[in-house]
């Protein structure tokens, strides 16, 4: 009778097992099957939907050339782009023009991040500094930069200063909101647990509250990256001589539709480089983070 037992059993298990054997089995060929090196690359830099977007450019371009919804001109297909941003580049005007935005947004995001983390510290630290510098900051804060480039060219005239220090301040108050927040939000029983433990003040605040802090700062960043963007064109279109800003005023008074068209795309790509630096610095930093829908699922 035991046997008959074990021998349901083993029968039950041996359909259990076939009834489910061909979907395990296929799900673990699926896992098993390596993509390829072109799949890899695509998940990898997720270019797929610029390169879409692009395809499509150019064929609403092609097609207004024949269906003439409007202008044609106003809007160059890509690959009239590309032909006539490659003269443009032999003549040394894109080369100098990266280099240019490229060393202003670096200076100006560098040195505002740092200044806004410097202050977010000593706020957090001190009750007193952040209750007068916070009325401040409220005051000044939501001034757009377009209002303060031209007080910028009258105190510092129209050479680099005025501008990395606009984009410097444009960093400077998103970064700073989103530091102090992360500071705020550390647990207070972390830090307590920290503090029975014999940690001294500094390593409580260089263990738990600065790596707590580091997500928020990290999103702070992403943020006035965009606006750091921003600011920098604006100030290029005022006072100077170089940078993918100044091309573009120079295509709106020369009416070159596709120069202004090449600097706007120049912009995107810049900023997709430095976002994605960013995302790696984050990779690299928060290894240990991982959350939401995606990670609850499994696959």
């Amino acid at each position: 009778m035991n046997g008959a037992k074990i021998s349901t059993v083993k029968d039950t298990g041996a359909g259990v097992s076939a009834l489910s054997g061909p979907s395990v089995i296929s799900k673990q060929a699926r896992r098993g099957k390596s993509p390829s090196a072109v799949s890899r690359f695509f998940q990898k830099y997720n270019i797929l939907p610029s390169i879409l977007f692009f395809v499509f450019w150019e064929l609403f371009s092609r097609v207004n050339e024949t269906a003439k919804f409007f202008n044609p001109n106003f809007l160059p297909a890509p690959t009239v782009l590309l032909s006539e941003g490659w003269e443009l580049a032999k003549t040394g005007i894109i080369t100098d023009s990266l280099i240019s935005s490229t060393i202003r947004i670096a200076l100006g995001f560098v040195i505002g991040s740092a200044a806004a983390v410097g202050l977010g510290v000593v706020m957090s630290k001190f009750k007193t500094v952040e209750r007068w510098f916070s009325p401040i900051l409220n005051l000044v804060g939501p001034i757009p930069t377009l209002a303060l480039l031209p007080l910028f060219i009258i105190w510092f005239g129209i050479g680099e200063f005025p501008k990395v220090l606009l984009i410097a301040w444009t960093t400077f108050i998103p970064v700073l909101v989103y530091t102090l927040d992360g500071f705020k939000s550390v647990p207070s029983t972390l830090i307590r647990s920290a503090l029975s433990l014999g940690a001294t003040e500094r390593q409580v605040f260089t263990r738990v509250m600065l790596p707590s802090a580091i997500p928020n700062f990290l999103v702070g960043a992403q943020v006035s990256l965009g606006l750091s963007f921003s600011a920098l064109i604006v100030s290029e279109m005022m006072g100077a001589k170089s940078g993918l800003g100044y091309i573009i005023v120079d295509a709106r008074n020369y009416f070159k539709i596709s120069n202004m068209f090449i600097a706007i795309i120049l912009i995107g790509l810049e900023y997709s480089l430095f976002s994605y630096l960013l995302k790696l610095v984050e990779k690299r930093v928060m290894v240990w983070r991982k959350g939401g829908l995606r990670d609850a699922i499994e696959k």
